[in-house]
């Protein structure tokens, strides 16, 4: 797709919509080429009003991929790209702020945080990281070269420069880059040998939120190490378990019982995840797959169709290292976050997710 004659506004990118017909292969070339903008756009946007449709040659300023300001009557460049600003409705703030990590002429590596989205994505425009940056920090070309789930935190690197970016873009693309998560999960069962490698076939079904493991050859490759054992912040002691001074010791970190019936005992563990591949929801769904859904997820194990701007159980999942060769300079590159996962999210029971 050719760059858009538009700059972004207000920190959001113009729209591209691709006309039917031509030459090239695409979804669209082989519907009929309408006879004027005006047909197409009411082919494009049936339900839309006739003075919306005509907006967005007005105010959205609709341009061909040549940068020409694009009329109504005018006709249509088979398989021709156009672009147009479309209006974005206000957005409830997301209350939580970016970190700044590092930045020189070409990135721009920072925190995300909980709950914020990395780049516009369904309701969520203006409440993005690139959209928040792009405007604050008067930046329009600022660009997120790889994505964190909106519900994760942690690092996230931007390219501030068109004229690098693919060969930033390439690093991510070849798997050339490493990252490193923290997790906090259920203390595993006994059974459960680390470190571990977890691979599996992916597929999002469509529509659904979801991603699901299934049968056939694995396109999602995790590492996986247990980090440490975690007190519960008010662990209940155990009967009977005193330590030398006889004073009660905090209950341990076991899930299983005490072999009579006795309740699981609540505790929890810190992993340290490293992706091998790159797949939607990847290190959510193999830990879950594994027994241990990580606290606070809304999908994993059961879809609990979350309200977004709920913030009270932030997902224990924290994006903490990232390290590549420069491919401008050849030099090491490494990244640390500074957020910390949430050890009183230890305080529920490990098996629940909110």
């Amino acid at each position: 797709m050719p760059r858009s004659p538009l700059p972004p506004r207000e920190g959001i990118s113009a729209t591209a919509l691709r006309a039917p017909g031509g030459k090239a292969t695409h979804a669209k070339n082989h519907l009929p080429v309408p006879a004027s903008i005006g047909e197409w756009l009411e082919s494009e946007f049936p339900e839309a009003a006739p003075e919306s449709r005509r907006a967005l040659l007005t105010d959205g300023d609709m341009r061909d991929e040549a940068g020409h300001p694009v009329a109504w009557d005018d006709p249509v460049i088979p398989g021709g790209f156009y672009f147009f600003h479309r209006p974005v409705p206000p957005e409830v703030r997301i209350p939580f702020e970016v970190g700044i990590v590092f930045e020189d002429d070409d990135l721009l590596v920072v925190d995300k945080p909980h709950f914020l989205a990395s780049t516009p994505n369904g309701r969520f425009v203006r409440e993005c990281v690139v959209t928040r940056l792009r405007v604050h920090l008067g930046q329009p070309d600022l660009v997120a070269i790889h994505r964190l789930d909106r519900i994760t935190a942690g690092l996230l690197v931007l390219s501030k420069r068109p004229e690098t970016r693919g060969r930033y873009q390439r690093l991510f693309q070849d798997r050339r880059v490493s990252k490193t998560y923290r997790a906090l999960a259920p203390v595993p069962p006994p059974e459960l040998a680390f470190p571990l490698v977890r691979e599996s076939r992916l597929v999002k079904p469509v529509g659904g939120r979801q991603v699901l493991e299934v049968e056939g050859e694995p396109n999602a490759i995790s590492r996986i190490r247990l980090f440490r054992t975690i007190d519960p912040p008010h662990a209940e002691p155990l009967r009977g378990d005193t330590d030398t001074a006889g004073s009660p010791r905090s209950a341990p970190y076991e899930r299983a019982g005490d072999g009579n019936g006795a309740s699981p005992r609540r505790g929890a563990a810190e992993y340290e995840l490293q992706p091998v591949t790159g797949k939607t929801h990847q290190l959510r769904v193999h830990m879950n797959a594994l027994g241990l859904p990580i606290l606070g997820d809304p999908v994993y194990p059961v879809d609990l169709a979350p309200d977004p701007y709920d913030f009270t159980s932030p997902l224990q999942l924290l994006a903490a290292e990232i390290a590549f060769d420069d491919p401008l300079t050849g030099l090491s590159r490494r990244f640390e976050t500074g957020l910390e996962l949430d050890p009183t999210a230890v305080d529920s029971d490990p098996g629940e997710t909110r």
